[in-house]
């Protein structure tokens, strides 16, 4: 191989490297911004019906729906 393809090849295991090493922490970078996000909504939704009282607010929409099945369902 000649010099331009050694370093493009050592260039992009270095890259490659530091996204195997990078890429856990920025998952859980994400995990947790989205449980504050959820902790935010949820201290919000408590002040309003501390505040207005609980009959005021609209119900709020499941977004999931769960079910077990078993052998015997």
């Amino acid at each position: 191989m000649n010099t331009a393809t050694d370093s493009i090849v050592g260039t992009l295991v270095v890259v490659a490297i530091f996204v195997v090493l990078a890429l856990p922490s920025l998952i859980g970078l994400a995990h947790d911004r989205r449980i504050d996000r959820q902790l935010r909504e949820a201290r919000r939704t408590r002040r309003e019906i501390e505040r207005v009282g609980p009959r005021a607010l609209p119900a709020r929409r499941q977004r999931y729906f769960t079910t077990t099945v078993t052998r015997h369902s």
